[in-house]
């Protein structure tokens, strides 16, 4: 496969995707979180996160268009740093981990604004309900770690609406919507 590369490297028909580098997500190291936030009855904030996850995406700073990214996420290590909340959050009103015990993310497309941050498109699936969502990212940076790896780093933010995903359990008018925090740092893989 290697020889097969370099020939068509050589002649041109490989094209960019051969400069593009594939990144596993620093779970081991977490180096990397994924956080929501809701509001509480509109008069604070409930932060919360998911503590087991893991991933890939494709990047190359040359033609980030072609990036790419996927992301699973065990419903079930939902913490909100509260242990009778959570298993709230784990029951059949909400994230129904018995029934869904991971969520998704797929990317579709990746559109950079030319300074560093870009829009990253793909499905969400939550609760068994896939939908679009768009993704404001923002690189972070990329370059050699003290272990003899190479590593690069992304945050993001989206909103979603939990009714979207089947969770509809009334928790007051400022709490329909959902903000999910990214920061995704990523160890290169070795060709």
């Amino acid at each position: 496969m290697k020889t097969l590369q370099i020939l068509l490297l050589a002649f041109g028909l490989y094209g960019a995707n051969a400069i593009a580098a594939d990144y596993v997500i620093d779970k081991k190291g977490m180096h990397a979180s994924i956080q929501f936030k809701i509001s509480h009855l509109g008069y604070s904030w409930l932060w919360g996160r998911f503590n087991d996850f893991d991933g890939e995406f494709s990047y190359d700073k040359n033609s980030p268009e072609k990036s790419r990214v996927s992301v699973a996420i065990r419903t079930a290590s939902v913490d909100s740093n509260h242990a009778e909340r959570d298993k709230h959050l784990r029951d059949d009103r909400f994230l129904h981990v018995e029934k869904y015990p991971e969520s998704r993310f797929v990317s579709t497309a990746y559109e950079p604004a030319g300074d560093g941050t870009a829009v990253l498109k793909g499905n969400f699936t939550l609760r068994g309900v896939t939908r679009p969502i768009e993704i404001k990212v923002k690189f972070i940076g990329e370059g050699k770690d003290p272990w003899g790896g190479y590593r690069a780093g992304f945050e993001g933010k989206t909103r979603i609406a939990l009714a979207d995903y089947g969770i509809v359990k009334n928790l007051g008018p400022a709490s329909k919507e959902l903000d999910l925090f990214l920061a995704v740092e990523g160890v290169r893989k070795d060709k």
